[in-house]
């Protein structure tokens, strides 16, 4: 996902949240390699040709975002997402490693919505707040901005109401540390 040119330096990704068709971790969370073997999957789903290197390194220079002073980053997992193995074990233990990493970054809270949460929506695909002026949705095969103030509404009312039921803290690393602790059972 890639900020339009005309919103960039000048909106803050307040929110994402990851969809309930158990997609994989967000882009600005990843590891170098997860990303990697995400964009294998997607250029081969895709039939596309596609540079990989580019692509993982590029990912990595957006990530330099969530350490800048003054940002403010709000992000939101399905639990599920957490034990999917999309990439080797050794590559998903690296990138449950970095998610916990997040944990007392000043920019950044992440959010889990845990296994058996009785949700009152239901989100079929991923998405970003910025600010109150613009969503990004993500489908399978498209890549959708919104600006229209009744669409950025409704997208806020999905996102208020899965964070109602998410946890955050300690809760949230538990289950993340749980995740982890699964790979090495198998």
């Amino acid at each position: 996902m890639r900020l339009p040119r005309r919103f960039r330096g000048r909106h803050r990704l307040r929110h994402r949240s990851s969809p309930s068709r158990l997609l994989p971790l967000s882009a600005c969370r990843q590891t170098a390699e997860y990303a990697r073997h995400m964009f294998i999957r997607t250029t081969a789903l895709h039939k596309g040709v596609q540079d990989i290197d580019a692509g993982v390194n590029a990912r990595m220079q957006r990530q330099q975002a969530l350490y800048a002073p003054g940002r403010s980053f709000h992000f939101m997992v399905w639990e599920p997402a957490l034990h999917m193995l999309l990439c080797p074990r050794d590559v998903m233990a690296g990138q449950l490693d970095r998610l916990s990493g997040v944990f007392g970054m000043s920019t950044v809270q992440l959010s889990v919505v845990p296994l058996g949460a009785e949700l009152s929506v239901v989100p079929t695909h991923g998405f970003w707040i910025f600010d109150d002026r613009l969503v990004m949705a993500e489908t399978i095969g498209a890549e959708l901005r919104l600006t229209d103030s009744a669409e950025i509404d409704l997208y806020r009312t999905v996102w208020d109401e899965l964070s109602r039921v998410a946890v955050s803290g300690h809760q949230a690393h538990r289950l993340i540390a749980r995740a982890r602790a699964s790979l090495d059972l198998m």
